[in-house]
């Protein structure tokens, strides 16, 4: 179940119900970003924007009782919040899903997505009220644009990948099919991996306690400002038997900066190397490994992005 604006990535879908036996009693979702929200609902509660599922056993015995249910609460405010009521009336608990997005959060969500949980993106939602997360589009041609990406891979869409130009001291963040950001000197890949405040939250007042997950500021320094290279182009090469996807970067003002660390501003264009990799789920979770490759293309980067070779380590 979902809103009529929440978008699936159905494969996802399909990759997250199938670990779990059909023939059992199965409530599956994820709560909201917003702490505030959780509390003044629940953090047990499966939100209907991001939306939820319901296993065809516990749907029968829900549709036994579901009338007698909520007219026991007549003060629950939206379906979601109702069906949380009868699911603790069939003492079924919320099974968590972190693919599953509400998104009550408002403006850019290029640090929402870009620090995305190890996990499958399953749903989006609230697109209603976020900035269209590719700029120069509008918002429906923007999630098209993102799903083009799902089609080569869709288990590894906006999962995240963390490497080093060690020779021009760049942190490079990769959220494969959606983003790439290189920044300026060496962040572990601890800062790396949490979401980046370029978003506020769903009661737009400054409270970084006011989300349900760690966030960090957009940059400690100001050199550190992120450039942003958004997915132009997908394409998947049958002789090499890799997926080459092509990201440009998007131009904005940039503080002054007085180190002496080369500006990423001089690549215009970077080429990510990938193998469609379905089953990355079947194993245990881990993110990919990227490694920048050497280019003799002025203006080019060639990244590549893939399993961890045994005793490979993000480290400079």
């Amino acid at each position: 179940m979902g809103d009529d604006d929440t978008v699936f990535v159905v494969e996802n879908v399909v990759r997250i119900l199938s670990k779990y036996n059909h023939e059992q009693f199965y409530y599956i979702g994820s709560s909201s970003e917003s702490h505030f929200q959780n509390i003044f609902f629940s953090y047990l509660m499966a939100y209907g924007g991001g939306g939820f599922a319901i296993s065809y056993p516990l749907a029968k015995e829900l549709a036994k009782m579901q009338d007698r249910c909520i007219m026991r609460y007549p003060g629950l405010y939206g379906s979601d919040d109702r069906m949380h009521a009868c699911m603790a009336e069939l003492n079924v608990p919320l099974t968590k899903e972190p693919g599953f997005h509400q998104n009550d959060v408002y403006g850019n969500l290029l640090g929402l997505l870009s620090g995305h949980p190890v996990t499958p993106l399953v749903s989006l939602h609230h697109f209603d009220v976020v900035d269209p997360i590719f700029p120069g589009m509008e918002r429906v041609e923007s999630i098209k644009h993102l799903l083009e990406s799902a089609k080569h891979d869709s288990a590894s869409l906006i999962q995240q990948s963390i490497c080093y130009d060690k020779k021009r001291e760049w942190s490079i963040l990769v959220s494969w099919g959606f983003t790439i950001q290189i920044m300026r000197g060496i962040l572990s890949p601890r800062e790396l991996e949490t979401p980046s405040r370029t978003f506020i939250n769903w009661y737009k007042v400054l409270d970084v306690t006011a989300y349900a997950f760690n966030t960090r500021a957009v940059m400690g320094h100001r050199c550190q400002k992120p450039f942003v290279y958004y997915i132009k182009s997908t394409r998947y090469d049958k002789a090499r038997k890799q997926i080459i996807g092509i990201y440009t970067y998007y131009r904005e003002r940039h503080p002054r900066c007085p180190w002496k660390t080369e500006s990423p501003e001089k690549i215009h264009t970077i080429v990510v190397l990938k193998q469609e990799d379905p089953n990355r789920w079947q194993r245990a979770p881990r993110k990919d490994c990227c490694r920048v490759l050497p280019s003799s293309k002025e203006g080019i980067m060639y990244l590549w992005v893939g399993h961890c070779e045994e005793n490979e380590v993000i480290e400079v």
